[in-house]
């Protein structure tokens, strides 16, 4: 049986057709004795899943619309027939990479190992791991094809090509179709159960920049407000005053463990502790904290506010890494030289975006921006591209008549995506549909940062409540996870679904997820 599988493994196996594009190129290739490790830290909703021996086919359709001068490369990888579970995984981007990079061939390692068919596009945008290749078709021109086709077309297609070859290699379509993704994964997934509610029975959306237009430009006001203050914290005075607000939320969940279990009931005010020494261990001496540090933590906690106080988003939680420390990329980082000099370090999430597709300028000088051009900013971003690349429609109503669940998880420690932008998002579904508990569940994750990291354990249980609720009816409720605590020892808790929260009975072992109990 493996044989005849194999030699379906075949540029003429498959015919696919798209309605809107033309069929470039199909590259078919037989790969066998793959291994791996999808590690639960990049395998993100799974756990750890390790890959051996596996052989499968690898697909990669070349695409293009007519007109458009786009070039959409689709790659699936179809398991043998015998390790074939007949359902279909899809899986999401990072950044300003719509797939086909590290994070999305660890997801579909995982998969392949799993039984799944599985899937990812680069939406037109090739290998790029920024916006500057793709983002202006020339000198003040935003490339609004590539815009449009990584907002919400490659992912309707992508999923129309690999079901069609999933058709041609098996002799039926998937039983099941799954999407899975953070981050840009988690926008992503929420794009096809708003846009396109029918393609997939079940979606795990954890962490999204969905609200996009409000989000990634306040990336940069940390920035902003060092810019006209002339002042940048080192990073050692940023990590202090979240060490100091960790310490003083700790216990309010009547718990000290290191994690901050509700950090809106955390009131820590970063300026009671201007002039205290602590030990920087950057420059390896005692520093005195600055009242510029404690202002800038306090605005990036507090979030971004027009030139007149009005709200624009939310800010992050105290004690997330926003100084960049142990992290890629924060919205608060600086660099500082051998001399002392310190300057902004901004992420290019936020900076690429005002510059390439709001200003349409990529050598628009960020640092001589006002508190009223920022807001110019945010309005403009939203006014021309909400529709384009916001993921924030509340109306999910499609979406549960089709059958469809989704399920996902926000790191309250996250420092890129504002774990508050996930509640409003629900809330709004809720408003619109109040049943929205009976297919949309999301978990807030004590000590998780971006995805994944911090010190409290990895949501690994998601990818598996979401497969038993999709095809059993089992309703997920409280979800596992563990971590190591402070004396090397697991912890066990429980994941509650939003508005719940786990509350500690008060008498039993703290190390016992049985000590909890999710109350609302």
């Amino acid at each position: 049986m493996a044989l005849t599988n194999n030699s379906l493994c075949t540029a003429a196996t498959f015919s696919p057709t798209l309605f809107g594009a033309s069929i470039l190129d199909v590259s078919v290739s037989l790969v066998t004795d793959y291994n791996t490790v999808a590690r639960e830290i990049y395998n993100y909703n799974h756990p750890t899943i390790k890959v051996t021996n596996a052989t499968f086919c690898n697909v990669t359709i070349t695409y293009t619309h007519p007109g458009q001068g786009d070039t959409i490369n689709v790659e699936a990888w179809l398991p043998t027939h015998e390790k074939y579970n007949g359902r279909l995984q899809a899986t999401g981007g990072g950044g300003y990479i719509a797939g086909r990079f590290f994070l999305s061939y660890t997801d579909m390692a995982g998969a392949i190992e799993e039984g799944y068919a599985t899937m990812t596009t680069d939406a037109g945008l090739g290998y790029a791991t920024d916006a500057s290749p793709w983002g202006q078709v020339s000198e003040g021109n935003v490339n609004l094809y590539a815009l449009q086709n990584f907002g919400s077309v490659s992912l309707y297609e992508e999923a129309i090509l690999t079901k069609a070859l999933v058709q041609d290699y098996y002799g039926a379509p998937p039983k099941y179709s799954y999407w899975s993704g953070c981050s840009q994964g988690g926008r992503q997934g929420l794009m096809l159960a708003q846009r396109y509610p029918g393609l997939y029975d079940g979606i795990a959306a954890s962490a999204p920049g969905n609200n996009w237009n409000e989000l990634v430009p306040s990336t940069y006001f940390p920035q902003l407000e060092m810019n006209l203050l002339g002042q940048y914290p080192r990073a050692c005075e940023l990590d202090f005053l979240g060490a100091e607000a960790t310490k003083a939320c700790d216990s309010l969940d009547g718990v000290a463990d290191g994690l901050v279990s509700d950090p809106d009931a955390c009131h820590f005010d970063p300026f009671s502790l201007v002039g205290t020494s602590f030990s920087c261990a950057e420059t390896g001496t005692n520093l005195s904290l600055s009242f510029a540090a404690a202002n800038i933590a306090n605005i990036t906690w507090t979030g971004s506010r027009t030139s007149n106080g009005d709200f624009i988003w939310y800010g992050y939680s105290p004690g997330s890494p926003i100084s960049g420390t142990g992290v890629p990329q924060s919205v608060a980082a600086t660099t500082c030289s051998a001399n002392g000099t310190c300057t902004g370090a901004p992420t290019l999430l936020g900076a690429q975006w005002i510059q390439l597709f709001v200003e349409k300028n990529p050598d628009y000088d960020l640092t001589k921006m006002t508190r009223k051009d920022f807001d110019d900013k945010v309005h403009y971003s939203k006014q021309q591209f909400n529709d384009i690349y916001s993921a924030n429609d509340p109306d999910l109503t499609r979406f549960r008549d089709a059958g469809g669940k989704m399920l996902g998880y926000h790191g309250l420690l996250d420092e890129i995506i504002p774990p508050k932008g996930s509640e409003h998002y629900y809330n709004a579904v809720t408003e619109v549909t109040p049943d929205v508990h009976d297919f949309y569940r999301y978990y807030k994750v004590p000590g998780l940062r971006h995805c994944s990291g911090g010190n409290g354990g990895q949501p690994t249980a998601i990818w598996a409540a979401l497969t038993a609720w999709v095809e059993n009816g089992t309703v997920p409720e409280a979800l596992p996870i563990s971590f190591t605590n402070s004396r090397n020892s697991t912890s066990n808790r429980k994941l509650c679904p939003y508005p719940q929260k786990a509350i500690y009975d008060g008498y039993g072992d703290t190390d016992s997820a049985d000590s909890f109990n999710c109350i609302a």
